[in-house]
């Protein structure tokens, strides 16, 4: 039997791992606002700022109502197929079996990768606004490969250790802003309130629709709970439940942290202070008290986002192997597939925390994931529609929506910083000719997958 045959067999279906039942509606609205509020208003602001301007907190606004036409998309795919492969199994419905679907889920599962990367990134950076280790260059990956190794160690100990520890981090981080922004709230100024000024590259309107595909990364953690569907409890009605309570959370604490952000800070100040955008508005209301409180939020935030998209992409990575749209080696590893995934995406999330820095992180993330988005709606419009009871105005309204912020996204960064347009094409041209050769080598004259 061969290392592929051996991870296809028996035990190491993760269907059969998976604990039916063992995530509660809090447990799984847990993943996905630990997820979003990791990566988002924490590591995106000061970049969704520099390119939207004074009118980010509208762009944090414009990319919540985007990623609920989505997520109207998920939630009805989510009750109909809930499973633990989430979006793979989702694009397997929509387009079956082969190169469409390898190809959009590998670009899903990159985006997740690259999360976690660009999170742990920002866990490394505030952990230094503490720490005071030099050089930065050095520890803040050196601290964000730590913590992708914790999280290993986290999901490894299973679905109860994942739930209790996203419960609890989550109740500190929503609790904890929620308190901030609205104590920061009553020390905005009008002087630097939203005033119309462009972002920094100049580039007016099509600079805020570019923020706007930059700030549906903060959102986009919703669909970690898509890959939870096989264990979370009554799925066809809690998957889409957690899916529409997690955006709502993210959204109303978006929204406050930003108009408090604007109200405390100049664009000039938000912009120069980047990742830290979030620390620095709470130093004339708080002083430097309130700076020590946002960065120990900042990392209790960053860590929860890490390890509930570990769990998630790791889901996801077993799902396709077990699909047979990927390759598998056990290369000697004990355990199971889904322990084998997990290796392997925590491996990946390592080299990309260590080779790339937060903003090409982030635009590769929101490139990825925006084109698989596209591929999930345009699969329920033309192969789905009769098995799901969906609205097509809505989910033709969410393709619309997705094209126009990503042509803004890509023209910007053209003029910008070209080499983010040459890795994400370089990246997808790799997994389509990657997926189309494994896929024409495993398959038999009759059109049969022979693995």
């Amino acid at each position: 039997m061969s290392d592929a045959d051996h991870g296809m067999a028996g035990g190491d279906d993760p269907a059969s791992e998976d604990d039916a039942d063992s995530l509660s509606l809090f447990g799984a609205v847990s993943l996905g606002t630990g997820v979003m509020i990791g990566a988002g208003i924490f590591a995106l602001t000061g970049q969704v700022a520099a390119l939207a301007g004074d009118l980010f907190p509208i762009a944090f606004l414009t990319a919540g109502a985007i990623v609920a036409f989505s997520a109207y998309s998920y939630v009805k795919l989510s009750n109909a197929f809930p499973s633990s492969g989430g979006v793979a199994m989702f694009l397997r419905e929509a387009y079956g079996l082969g190169t469409a679907t390898g190809v959009f889920a590998l670009l899903m599962y990159v985006s997740m990768v690259i999360s976690e990367s660009l999170v742990a990134r920002t866990f490394g950076a505030y952990v230094l606004q503490i720490v005071g280790l030099t050089p930065t260059s050095f520890w803040v990956p050196a601290l964000g490969v730590g913590l992708l190794a914790i999280a290993f160690v986290v999901n490894i100990a299973g679905n109860r250790a994942v739930q209790t520890s996203q419960g609890v981090m989550a109740a500190i981080k929503v609790g904890g802003l929620a308190v901030f922004a609205i104590i920061g709230l009553w020390f905005v100024s009008s002087a630097n309130f939203t005033n119309g000024s462009p972002g920094t590259n100049g580039i007016g309107s099509g600079g805020f629709l570019a923020g706007v595909a930059l700030a549906i990364l903060a959102y986009k953690g919703f669909t970690t709970i898509t890959n939870s569907g096989g264990e979370i409890v009554d799925p066809h009605r809690n998957t889409g439940r957690a899916i529409i309570i997690s955006i709502s959370i993210s959204a109303v604490l978006y929204m406050a942290l930003a108009i408090m952000v604007a109200g405390n800070l100049t664009l000039t100040e938000i912009v120069t202070a980047q990742n830290f955008a979030l620390a620095e508005a709470a130093r004339p209301a708080f002083g430097d008290a309130g700076v020590w409180f946002t960065v120990v939020i900042a990392v209790i935030a960053t860590a929860s986002g890490v390890m509930a998209s570990v769990f998630a992409a790791s889901r996801m990575l077993a799902m396709l192997t077990t699909m047979k749209e990927i390759p598998h080696r056990h290369f000697g590893l004990p355990g199971t597939l889904r322990t084998h995934a997990m290796i392997y995406t925590v491996a990946f999330a390592m080299a990309l925390t260590v080779l790339f820095d937060l903003q090409r992180i982030a635009a590769l993330g929101a490139v990825f994931y925006l084109i698989m988005d596209i591929a999930i709606h345009w699969g329920i419009l033309r192969h789905l529609r009769d098995r799901i009871p969906v609205r097509p105005a809505i989910v033709g309204t969410a393709i619309v929506l997705d094209v126009i912020v990503l042509t803004a996204f890509l023209w910007v960064k053209a003029s910008e910083d070209i080499l983010v347009l040459i890795v994400s094409a370089v990246g997808v041209a790799l997994i389509v000719s990657g997926e189309r050769v494994f896929m024409w080598s495993h398959t038999d004259a009759d059109g049969n997958m022979d693995m």
